[in-house]
């Protein structure tokens, strides 16, 4: 077993494997108004315990978020005092929809079409999509299309969760890349670019499969993405998502930190911890430079809840036809699994994107046949069960759905 930091260090395990469970609860309980709130804050509060169970110094919790034409409510368990809404945590993962959705408002502007290969000219432009340099020269660049690194299909090795290969004649040869920077050069505070980050996959000509062949997810893939957006847009990414998707949504309190020194969270906030073996680590300051475009976001239930919302009903900025390419997920091979474009499915929840790292998960899922949205977010990671707490996540949604009167009986999308 690798030592309780490493593991509570990690991200191999938590980008990719997110969103591969998936259980559907059962309804227990009924209500109206108050007797709503009442009974889901009794609903979290005794799953929350139940899951936690017999686990010494737990330190976090879970917050749950449900907007639906019954109303609004809030519900949470092992958060910090006066915890609501508008707690800020980190989301990870769920900063690929905007990415996502950026490339595709883009496409929607006529400045770029997804189907070209990323070596291809930006229309209008004498420039190509990405760099010409070496360290864009990954494998099969020319293979490569925009489409198929939003889906996780172009086979891009993804550098953010995984070990470079020990055979490698490079100085972070057995380690995460990103890990060896912050911890053996050390360089804590470093600022990690797109440029820097792709360059260690084309350095080490790596790659995981031909373009188009199948899924495999890739974070990597999304910081091609995020050049791709600087590129064509003349913004650095984060002013591009700021002034075309989070201004015009008012969705005042999410921020994409980008610069290495910046690794604190907005007050308030519930700090975020790894568990394993009994040990309990606060993990919530973090340099998170290195998970631009794929996984730096911080934000709320409340910001978190309405952008879903207003994404997949095409209230974002982005037309429903747009959203529509986006949301059509299919099975990626993995268990209950189906990925679109930027875009998890999940039976019996909806559409949106699931998040996670060492210190905070969370699922994010609208569904549009019943207009309700679900924001579930844990502050307490368990490295030693996470598709257990994955499960436990995903049926407190369905049960907080069930029990405003929603069924989520499983189907396909």
């Amino acid at each position: 077993m690798l030592p309780i930091e490493n593991i509570l260090k990690s991200s191999l395990i938590f980008g990719c494997l997110l969103a591969a469970v998936c259980l559907v609860g059962c309804a227990t309980l009924s209500g109206s108004g108050s007797q709503y709130q009442t009974d889901l804050q009794n609903l979290v509060t005794s799953q929350w315990a139940s899951y936690g169970s017999g686990k010494a110094n737990w330190g976090g919790g879970v917050g749950l978020y449900i907007m639906s034409p019954k109303g609004k409510y809030f519900a949470a368990s092992g958060l910090v005092a006066g915890a609501d809404e508008n707690i800020h945590f980190r989301g990870y993962s769920t900063t690929k929809s905007f990415t996502a959705v950026a490339i595709m408002l883009l496409q929607q502007q006529g400045k770029l079409n997804i189907d070209d290969k990323i070596t291809a000219l930006i229309p209008g432009s004498t420039e190509t999509y990405v760099p010409g340099d070496a360290n864009y020269n990954i494998p099969n660049k020319d293979q490569i299309t925009i489409r198929q690194l939003l889906g996780h299909k172009a086979g891009v090795f993804d550098v953010g969760n995984n070990i470079i290969p020990t055979t490698e004649a490079v100085p972070y040869a057995g380690q995460r890349y990103i890990d060896y920077v912050k911890e053996v050069v050390p360089d804590p505070d470093h600022t990690f670019t797109f440029d820097e980050l792709v360059g260690v996959a084309a350095t080490c000509e790596l790659s995981d499969f031909a373009p188009g062949t199948r899924f495999h997810y890739s974070n990597t893939g999304y910081w091609i993405i995020g050049k791709i957006v600087e590129r064509v847009s003349g913004q650095r990414l984060y002013e591009f998502v700021r002034d075309a998707l989070l201004l015009p949504n008012g969705l005042t309190a999410t921020s994409f930190p980008y610069l290495g020194t910046d690794q604190t969270v907005p007050a308030p906030f519930t700090p975020g911890y790894g568990w394993a073996g009994g040990t309990i680590l606060d993990l919530t300051v973090e340099n998170v430079s290195g998970f631009v475009a794929e996984g730096n976001i911080i934000t709320t239930p409340a910001d978190l809840a309405n952008w879903c919302q207003k994404w997949i009903t095409g209230r974002s900025g982005l037309s429903q036809t747009s959203v529509d390419q986006m949301m059509d997920c299919q099975p990626t091979g993995e268990e209950h699994r189906f990925y679109g474009l930027g875009c998890n499915y999940t039976p019996g929840l909806g559409y949106g994107h699931n998040g996670g790292h060492p210190n905070y998960l969370t699922v994010m899922r609208h569904d549009p046949s019943q207009e309700v949205t679900v924001v579930v977010f844990c502050s307490a990671v368990n490295i030693e069960d996470l598709y257990g707490e994955v499960n436990f996540m995903y049926d407190l949604g369905f049960k907080a759905k069930e029990l405003l009167g929603y069924p989520t009986a499983e189907a396909s999308p």
